[in-house]
């Protein structure tokens, strides 16, 4: 027990704990020391809890060897309180107690009510008191609190509901026989009582009997009906006990299992290995079996051609007849004798043309290819988990809510389910997003949460925070266990809420030159006869003809972000934003355009409408033939410049700014950013000028999704957790 000393020791008096709390980061300390600690921070004196009434406590019947518990040193406490870098009185009044931790170095919320809301405990003190009687730390004998000095003795037992330690004779003077004393729980005499159930401290008298898995925190029944915890993993306080102590004991025991698991895996291996053995054994029998029938069928076959042999000898000796015959020369001698033998040679021959072996007998294709069974005997293995999975980076993206897509690599073994990990960073963002990269950028990090059990090779991850930068892996899962993860991909989220709308089929279209697609998301632009007759009119200038397509939403408050992508092959497309009335009116009165320098608010203009006081009511940022053509950023600045074009567009409207700015999607890098009008609703505008395609983000909440939602967990990497 040596070795956990430091384990229990204060963090800020550097003593043995004494009466500890748990604080909300679950670090305990002394409550003495939290009192001083919030008192030096400039915090009202709390009400801290009644010293326990035993012979400690009491100087009279303190130990020798127990010295008087010092008080936290002034530097240590100004090194604790300056943690958070200010005392309170540099702050403005504080609506909740901030205590410093000096444990994870951060400053932790109490509450309103301070030290009040911070459960004491009882089991770190439990712990402290068997160590300090293990080493005869401060040991003493734990006397009777009610034998009058001098002639105390050593108390024999402790109540539980009188919280007090006695004699054999004291218990039985307080506690006779037949009263409702006599029914009180007797223990083993103690320094610390510890309750016999713990109690909410929002609510008096009520049990705490749930435990809130995101959270962390133990919940009475009132407290688990709270808006606070709506949402969340809460399980009975027995189902967290057993999924909680079964860690250490697994720690403990994972010697043991080991050789056990061992020996199983061994004799699951000389069992699979009988089995191909009893299985290549049957085979064997089988084929021989079907050789030997084979065998016996041909030879039936070709004993039952012997009989035919005998006619075919026969044959032969008229053949040999014959050859003798053909030797005379007498004429008149030859003809008479060939009569006799011509109708019979006719014959012999036509047998031996027509004559064939009813079977084969040789067995040629009775011979066995065992090449790929012995191929795949070499490379037979124990089973492997699957190695780590490839991010699709070009289907992975975060809108509004993250999409994580990934595949397997061809010689990875199979995967039963995949576990998805995300943290969000805090701190500088990484050079490069929305790419894969094998080390994240520096600074504290927010825990892992895990999606575990995700079908499929795609996650969606919702519940996320506007503008930060997530970092997602993933691994499979088999027979084997997890994998190996996948390389680290950094995902940036939008900078504000995703504003979701269709583009509006109210306004009149032009049916031959403007098609809206399925879902009204999708737009594309011809060039028509407008055009070709313009062409026809003149052959020097470039009469063009607008198409004005926005919104069925407007903006009249707050920041907004919508994304797109408009096909490379574009003429000349706009994306921005504009006073919903100055639109109307721009629709209602179209002009042809000599040239995409008409729109005084595209960002190619002389600059002259800069140096105007009031804002535009436009903000557009022309694109087209894969190309951006960025806004002059002054007077300074010649000509304008240009971007390539992204494959995805962000747009992000901040209404009370009166600021619109151009992103790319992909990597949230910012492209441009512009002034516009919003002293009346503002809608989202897109302008076509020849052909050109577009097509609204879908938003991810949409997509279909896998028929079993994952379980979503809270990977803790110092305190034990439930989800672990």
């Amino acid at each position: 027990m040596k070795s956990m000393e430091r384990e229990l020791r204060c963090p800020v008096c550097e003593e043995m704990l004494k009466q500890p709390v748990v604080l909300p980061c679950l670090h305990s300390v002394c409550v003495l020391c939290a009192a001083e600690v919030l008192v030096q921070r400039g915090y009202p004196p709390p009400e801290l809890p009644p010293e326990p009434n035993t012979p400690t406590s009491s100087p009279s019947t303190r130990s020798p060897r127990q010295a008087r518990r010092p008080l936290p040193k002034t530097d240590r406490l100004d090194r604790v309180c300056s943690l958070s870098g200010s005392v309170l009185s540099s702050l403005a009044p504080a609506l909740v107690m901030l205590f410093p931790c000096p444990t994870c170095r951060r400053d932790v919320e109490l509450g309103e009510r301070g030290l009040t809301d911070c459960l004491r405990n009882l089991t770190l003190e439990r712990i402290v008191e068997r160590y300090r009687n293990t080493i005869s730390l401060g040991s003493m004998a734990v006397m009777c609190q009610f034998c009058k000095a001098p002639q105390s003795l050593e108390a024999t037992k402790g109540c539980a509901d009188c919280r007090a330690n006695f004699c054999n004779e004291c218990f039985k003077l307080y506690h006779p026989w037949g009263t409702p004393r006599a029914q009180h729980e007797h223990i083993q005499p103690t320094h610390s009582f510890r309750p016999k159930v713990l109690v909410c401290v929002e609510h008096d008298q009520e049990r705490l009997q749930f435990y809130c898995r995101t959270c962390q925190r133990l919940l009475c029944s009132l407290c688990k009906l709270r808006r606070l915890h709506s949402g969340h993993k809460v399980m009975p306080i027995a189902h967290a006990y057993q999924t909680l102590k079964v860690l250490p004991q697994t720690l403990t025991a994972n010697p043991f299992y080991t050789n056990v698991n061992s020996a199983v895996a061994k004799e699951q291996l000389y069992q699979c290995v009988s089995e191909l053995r009893g299985v290549l054994a049957e085979r064997q029998a089988g084929l021989a079996k079907a050789l030997e029938g084979a065998r016996s069928r041909r030879a039936h076959a070709l004993n039952s051609q012997l009989s035919e042999k005998q006619s075919l000898l026969e044959d032969a000796g008229l053949v040999a007849y014959t050859q003798e015959l053909l030797k005379e020369t007498d004429q008149p001698c030859f003809v008479q004798a060939a009569r006799a033998t011509h109708n019979r040679l006719g014959k012999a021959i036509e047998n031996l043309h027509h004559f064939s072996l009813s079977a084969d007998p040789s067995l040629r294709h009775f011979s066995v290819d065992v090449s790929r069974e012995l191929k795949i005997l070499g490379s037979m293995d124990f089973i492997r988990a699957p190695v780590a999975p490839v991010i699709d980076t070009q289907k992975t993206l975060a809108y509004d809510q993250l999409y994580l897509c990934w595949r397997l690599p061809q010689d990875s073994a199979p995967a039963w389910h995949y576990s998805v990990e995300f943290q969000r960073k805090v701190g500088g963002a990484g050079p490069l997003w929305g790419g894969v990269r094998s080390e994240g950028p520096g600074g504290t990090n927010s825990p892992w949460q895990r999606l575990d059990e995700v079908g499929g090779t795609s996650a969606v991850i919702d519940r996320l925070e506007m503008d930060s930068v997530y970092v997602l892996r993933v691994r499979g899962c088999n027979k084997a266990g997890f994998g190996e993860y996948s390389e680290e991909v950094y995902l940036h989220t939008p900078p504000a809420p995703v504003l979701p709308f269709c583009l509006d089929s109210r306004w009149g279209l032009h049916a031959e030159r403007m098609a809206l697609g399925k879902g009204q998301t999708y737009a594309r632009s011809v060039p028509g006869l407008t055009l070709l007759h313009a062409a026809d009119r003149a052959l020097t200038s470039c009469h063009l003809t607008s198409d004005l397509l926005v919104a069925d939403v407007s903006v009249t408050q707050g920041r907004h972000y919508w994304a797109c992508s408009v096909e490379p092959g574009s003429y000349v497309v706009k994306v921005g934003v504009g006073l919903e009335a100055k639109l109307q009116e721009w629709f209602h009165l179209p002009q042809d355009m000599a040239s995409p320098r008409y729109d005084p608010d595209s960002g190619h203009d002389s600059g002259t409408e800069d140096a105007q006081d009031c804002p535009p009511p436009f903000c557009f940022l022309t694109m087209g033939m894969g190309k951006i053509l960025l806004p002059k950023s002054g007077a300074s600045s010649s000509t304008p410049l240009t971007a390539p074009l992204p494959p995805r567009l962000g747009v992000c409207l901040d209404f009370e700014k009166g600021r619109v700015g151009f992103y790319d999607a992909h990597s949230l890098r910012v492209l441009w950013e512009g002034p516009v009008d919003c002293s009346a609703p503002v809608c989202p505008a897109f302008c076509f000028i020849g052909g050109g395609a577009l097509q609204l983000q879908e938003l991810i909440a949409n997509r279909s999704t896998e028929p079993t939602a994952p379980r979503r967990v809270t990977i803790q990497s110092h305190v034990p957790s439930v989800s672990n």
